[in-house]
């Protein structure tokens, strides 16, 4: 029957039926691959999500942290007081984020950016040198002083002006004196009455012989020269005038004699010193003063002689200490050949306090100084940082001994640290030191709400001045006080004057941040109609 349909078919309706077959096959053909394609298409792109998400399913999730950097955490997800998801922190942390709560997190690449440099903690042994202004002292041991031990008047003056320099045995001065000429007059007879009694024995020339020994004994105490004494008693003659003589080569430092003055026992009526040595002394400030040591090397430099240097040795650190300036003065003995050095002139004085061992160091620019407590960032992973509270002890010009809190070895940021700190919630870091962020037991924050008026707004601070009522969740009475604002966005429109609501959290000691502000509602409640 078929084969008679188609015996009976017009010639040429076979080829149009074959045709037909052939483009049905050839649709079905192209339609099946390209749907192939596109199953195949979907699940490559299917893929990297899925890999993705057991990715992250595998990693182990920690915890949840605040998203506005503040030291909360929980167990579960939640919200913020103004709506905001808490962030999933998990074990790890490939991305940057921090591996525990007391951690710091910047991406890579933002750490490139900043120019973080770190540089691993060593043991040195550290030179310090204590530097400390000082002065130019004549030695007190060798400055002399000129006064007569008995009333005269001053007859003649040899050396006339104050800082005139004199040789040893330099006549200063001559002198009258009354009692000086009855001495010698005394002494005179007394010598000739021992020569005339030589040939007598017994008491008389006894007598005349202690005479003439306690009248020399009275020249001698007034400082009468042995030359001026033998020529006493060799003419018998008294002088009317006694010259006194420079006692030492120096430079007369003060002069109170002039011509025909009278003057007391005891005036002094020169002064002479003897700078060929001088004294340093320098004011050392109170927290070094430890380190110095008598007998150590010293370097001076005078600003009068520019580039060049002095040394002499510390002979002797003085018992007390100035009030004014907390500072200890400290003795360097100089020689002064030339005399360059005179007294007053200001130096700067360099003390060199080597230590004997080595201790853990750190570059001085790593250490973050809150002036309540010293903070070093140490570099744990690529974009992870932990701030770490540390002691220090002694400080170089380029690193400090870190007493406490960093290791030999560790990597310490030394540079960009401070922009760390502002890429960062550093406070929120450093609130967790010392504290364990338990998984069980997360921390926790609570909140306040208050009304008030709205004083001030420091847009560049980011604070507001409110004064608001009585807060009972603080016991706080109502009165003005500066807040800072979590978010600069949470001002919106608001303006000085406005009566606000707002809730607000405690983010570190006696830091108090809004989490959330409003415009109050003042409108009265609606009234009642009476029935």
């Amino acid at each position: 029957m078929t084969k008679g349909n188609f015996i009976g078919m017009k010639p040429g309706t076979g080829i149009v039926i074959a045709v037909a077959v052939l483009a049905a096959g050839a649709g079905y053909w192209m339609g099946t691959r390209h749907n192939g394609s596109e199953r195949d298409a979907a699940a490559v792109a299917q893929q990297p999500a899925t890999d993705t998400a057991a990715a992250k399913k595998a990693r182990k999730l920690l915890y949840y942290r605040n998203p506005m950097g503040l030291p909360d955490t929980s167990l579960v997800p939640k919200k913020d007081p103004m709506g905001m998801d808490y962030i999933a922190v998990y074990a790890g942390e490939e991305d940057g984020e921090p591996a525990s709560p007391n951690q710091i997190g910047i991406s890579t690449g933002k750490v490139q950016k900043l120019g973080v440099r770190t540089e691993a903690a060593q043991l040195r042994t550290l030179d310090k040198v204590v530097r400390a202004a000082g002065r130019i002292e004549p030695d007190e041991r060798r400055i002399y002083a000129i006064a007569p031990k008995f009333e005269g008047y001053v007859e003649r003056l040899y050396a006339n002006a104050t800082g005139q320099t004199v040789g040893k045995g330099q006549p200063l001065f001559e002198v009258y004196s009354p009692d000086l000429v009855s001495a010698q007059r005394e002494y005179a007879i007394a010598a000739q009455g021992v020569e005339s009694l030589k040939s007598a024995g017994g008491e008389a020339q006894n007598g005349m012989q202690q005479l003439a020994d306690a009248s020399l004994l009275r020249l001698k105490n007034w400082d009468i020269s042995e030359e001026q004494v033998k020529a006493l008693t060799k003419s018998g003659e008294a002088k009317r005038t006694l010259t006194f003589r420079s006692p030492v080569t120096g430079v007369i430092t003060e002069k109170k004699a002039l011509q025909g003055m009278r003057f007391m026992p005891g005036e002094a009526l020169y002064q002479v010193a003897d700078l060929s040595s001088v004294w340093v002394v320098a004011d050392v400030f109170e927290q070094d003063i430890g380190l110095v040591k008598t007998g150590a090397k010293a370097k001076v430099m005078i600003g009068a002689y520019p580039g060049k240097l002095f040394e002499g040795a510390i002979t002797y650190v003085y018992p007390t200490l100035s009030a004014e300036t907390r500072t200890v003065p400290v003795r360097v003995e100089l020689a002064n050949p030339g005399a360059l050095l005179k007294p007053g002139m200001f130096a700067q004085v360099e003390l060199p306090v080597g230590g004997k061992i080595k201790v853990v160091t750190a570059h001085v620019s790593a250490v973050i100084d809150s002036g309540t407590r010293q903070i070093v960032l140490i570099q744990l992973g690529e974009g992870r940082f932990e701030p770490r509270e540390v002691k220090l002890g002694t400080r170089t010009d380029n690193y400090v001994e870190v007493v406490e809190g960093v290791k030999d070895g560790e990597q310490v940021v030394v540079a960009a640290n401070f922009l760390i700190d502002a890429e960062s919630n550093l406070k929120a870091a450093l609130g967790g030191l010392g504290h364990a962020h338990d998984a069980a037991k997360p921390a926790t924050t609570v909140d306040h709400r208050a009304e008030g008026k709205l004083d001030a707004i420091d847009a560049k601070a980011g604070t507001v001045t409110i004064t608001h009522g009585p807060i009972e969740s603080l016991r706080w009475p109502g009165m003005t006080m500066d807040f800072t604002l979590a978010n600069s966005a949470l001002l919106g429109n608001l303006k000085p004057g406005t009566i606000v609501a707002f809730t607000f959290v405690e983010r570190s000691p006696d830091e108090w941040v809004i989490v959330k502000l409003e415009a109050a509602d003042t409108s009265p409640p609606p009234a009642h109609s009476g029935h």
